[in-house]
């Protein structure tokens, strides 16, 4: 039997982390978000990190950060992308995480600046995410990355 975290099976925690984390997506995806959905894909982002970080590791950990990030920039919600923009990259700096996940950490937080009106800053991180995407080892997820690295260009 699974063990119970918090009173919950780590199983259950892990379902509802990734069905939450996809819904996101899904969210994320449609073109023509009502109001309601667009508080669903925050709340369901936020309880999608929050059982990550009931069983996961600093992997899941920052990649929730990252699309809660996301998720406020696309709703022009700018304090709340740099938030967890910033805690995405100092999850993956404490813990060694690199590849497209850091390239998508600066991604993050250069789209939170963009979003922000700090064109500079936006710039500077812009800078370090296509470096990092260039050095991503996968073909298919580097090409990915320089792909959604490059869609902040549209911001700026």
């Amino acid at each position: 039997m699974d063990e119970a975290v918090n009173g919950i099976a780590e199983e259950t925690h892990r379902k509802l982390a990734v069905d939450l984390f996809n819904r996101v997506w899904d969210l994320l995806d449609k073109a023509d978000r009502t109001p309601e959905e667009a508080d669903e894909m925050v709340h369901a982002a936020h309880a999608s990190r929050h059982h990550w970080g009931e069983i996961g590791t600093p992997l899941e950990f920052e990649r929730g950060e990252w699309q809660i990030s996301r998720v406020y920039s696309v709703l022009g919600r700018p304090e709340s992308a740099l938030h967890h923009a910033k805690r995405c990259l100092e999850i993956c700096e404490a813990n060694g995480i690199g590849d497209f996940d850091i390239a998508f950490a600066y991604e993050a937080l250069a789209r939170a600046h963009a979003i922000a009106g700090g064109k500079t800053k936006a710039g500077e991180y812009l800078t370090l995410a296509e470096k990092a995407a260039t050095a991503v080892e996968d073909e298919g997820n580097r090409a990915y990355t320089l792909g959604e690295v490059a869609s902040v260009k549209d911001l700026l």
